[in-house]
């Protein structure tokens, strides 16, 4: 089972104005159905996803389901730097019940589909990984048939685990490729930041029986920033729509302590700023969101800061 719940207002704190100089005063609360966006109009929609049951089935550290909440809480203290005829939504959360993470799944993508056709962009906020399932194919109900998305994945890992004894947090992007043998859509995958440690050799057989594209994570840094820039502009290149998608556990945990699997060995965050550029002038992106966030495990809420700033950055930018 899931349940949607609406946005609440209390969440958005921060400094006060008369000007909407931060992002809290920035934002409007609305349920999903009550939106009225115009095509010409730039919104964009916020939407949690309160779970953590894939993390749990996936053996990792429990306490993603009070990750949503945790990066509103810090980007609506952000200044707002957005004209006046942008909006911002906060559209509620959907919520996982008794474990039910596929039905959280199915209604995350519904969701998604309803804010694309009221011509909002969707930025989602997990919640375990396994966000990807749902979100991916809320995006492939709404694009046209002959239409291909690319999944751009900041991530340590491949989340290319096999489903074959129940779906996870590890698993989204296997059951997405799997669809994709079926018939229902054209596979396109790259991933930045992968790490040997913290994926097994059966997981690189996946990710090249996929053909699944990666810079591992001594390639995926501010060095290789040229050789980062033209993998991403080839790959979108080759695809009609972006979907990206940012696990938080990909960070060093010198950035990103509250996460599931975290590790001091990631990557750092100027490297996905300039990546997250790259993806935004091309156009093509049309949706993402921030995975893993894990207040349980966060220290001065370091990590939900570095999501809000992820989002503060793209907010001001698409």
């Amino acid at each position: 089972m899931a349940i949607y719940k609406k946005p609440n207002r209390k969440i958005w704190t921060g400094r006060t104005s008369d000007q909407k100089l931060y992002l809290h005063e920035k934002v409007e609360c609305t349920d999903v159905d009550k939106i009225s966006a115009s095509a010409t109009q730039k919104t964009i929609a916020l939407l949690g996803y309160a779970c953590d049951t894939g993390v749990k089935r996936n053996q990792g550290r429990i306490g993603a389901s009070a990750g949503p909440d945790a990066i509103r809480s810090q980007l609506g203290k952000m200044p707002n730097h957005m004209d006046e005829k942008s909006q911002i939504l906060d559209c509620g959360t959907i919520e996982c019940v008794d474990d039910d993470m596929e039905a959280a799944q199915n209604l995350l993508s519904q969701k998604v589909s309803k804010l694309l056709e009221l011509h909002t962009f969707p930025i989602l906020l997990g919640g375990g990984h396994d966000i990807a399932y749902g979100h991916y194919n809320g995006l492939l109900d709404h694009i046209e048939k002959d239409k291909t998305i690319g999944i751009i994945n900041f991530d340590a890992h491949f989340d290319l685990r096999s489903n074959e004894k129940g779906n996870n947090s590890g698993t989204p992007f296997y059951q997405i490729a799997k669809d994709a043998t079926a018939g229902k859509h054209n596979f396109k995958y790259l991933c930045l930041g992968i790490r040997k440690d913290a994926n097994d050799r059966t997981l690189f057989e996946t990710a090249i029986d996929f053909n699944v594209e990666f810079l591992r994570k001594k390639e995926f840094n501010m060095q290789h920033l040229d050789a980062v820039r033209q993998t991403i502009k080839d790959f979108i290149a080759g695809v009609d729509y972006i979907y990206t998608t940012i696990d938080l556990d990909g960070f060093s945990s010198a950035y990103a302590p509250g996460v599931s699997a975290a590790s001091p060995m990631g990557f750092a965050p100027d490297i996905v700023l300039k990546s997250l550029w790259t993806i935004i002038r091309s156009n093509k992106m049309i949706g993402m969101d921030i995975a893993e966030m894990n207040p349980k495990y966060d220290r001065d809420h370091q990590t939900a800061k570095l999501a809000a700033s992820l989002i503060q950055y793209v907010l001001h930018r698409i």
